[in-house]
């Protein structure tokens, strides 16, 4: 027996009309091919399925038992098409995102406000964490994408799409700023309190790979996990914080925090995208993902 879904379909659309002739229609196929089907089918399986009658056809005995498990299997292949075309047309799904707090609100929310009015009917989970645990996440299933602070440890297994580039700077409030007339050497840091975020931050150690590079050693007074809480610190004055400069444009604007000219500069990074390379995202992550390559906000 070799019979395919094909065959089960016409034999499923004439036992519901109880007419070869509609359901030619319904299948947009001809009236011999329908009933072609139901011959190969029944010489097939050995039975007749269908009782032939000048109003149409009905089951038989046998057909009746054949079409109660043929019926279960046609509406469950039917919904399952129905719900990949409602995912497809986002007409409903989720997107389990990774990100730490400061990039959630600096970076991840306008891309997320555009995306909701797009598409409203698409479920969005955000999980806040370390960087090492947001990836353990995604690798495990639990997250669908992650948007991080960049670089971090290389990885095979991930794909990663710059999103936007930051530059690092250190800040304080109006006080330390004109006492060093806004500009200091990396080395002289050390004589004001410092205010940095803990390891294992992305951020954190983006930091102290730029002072092993200039050879310098800084001591933080305060270290904190919040990033948020090292700005409101710095603005009270407790000291220098070292703070990514496109998350502070209105601080910086409004006179609450001050760029100090640190020599040398902080090199540049990036916030990336970060996805598997062995899976593939479901419809809505793909148009989330388009959003960003797009940068369409």
């Amino acid at each position: 027996m070799n019979n395919n879904y094909e065959a089960y379909k016409i034999f499923y659309y004439v036992a519901v009309n109880k007419s070869i002739s509609i359901a030619a229609n319904i299948l947009h196929i001809s009236q011999p091919a329908v009933s072609y089907q139901i011959k190969t089918l029944e010489e097939s399986l050995g039975i007749t399925l269908f009782v032939r009658t000048k109003k149409g056809v009905t089951l038989t005995d046998e057909g009746k038992i054949f079409f109660s498990y043929i019926e279960k299997g046609i509406e469950a292949f039917t919904n399952g098409e129905n719900t990949l075309t409602n995912l497809k047309n986002l007409d409903y799904g989720i997107i389990r995102i990774g990100a730490s707090t400061t990039v959630s609100k600096h970076v991840l929310m306008p891309y997320l406000e555009k995306f909701h009015k797009l598409y409203p009917n698409i479920d969005i989970e955000i999980t806040n964490n370390l960087t090492e645990n947001l990836l353990t996440g995604l690798r495990n299933g639990n997250l669908d994408m992650l948007l991080l602070n960049l670089p971090a440890k290389e990885a095979k297994d991930l794909n990663i799409i710059n999103v936007m580039d930051v530059q690092d700077i250190f800040v304080s409030n109006k006080e330390i700023y004109d006492m060093v007339n806004g500009k200091i050497n990396l080395s002289d840091l050390n004589q004001y309190p410092l205010l940095f975020q803990k390891l294992p931050s992305n951020t954190r150690e983006y930091l102290d790979n730029y002072l092993k590079t200039n050879k310098v050693n800084l001591t933080p007074k305060m270290e904190i996990v919040s990033y948020n809480l090292i700005m409101d610190f710095v603005k009270i004055g407790f000291g220098i914080g070292y703070a990514t400069k496109e998350f502070i444009t209105s601080e910086l604007n409004n006179h609450e925090l001050y760029e100090l000219d640190v020599i040398p500069k902080v090199p540049k990074r990036y916030i990336g995208l970060v996805t598997l390379k062995q899976t593939i995202p479901n419809f809505s992550v793909n148009k989330l993902i388009d959003l960003f390559q797009e940068k369409r906000i």
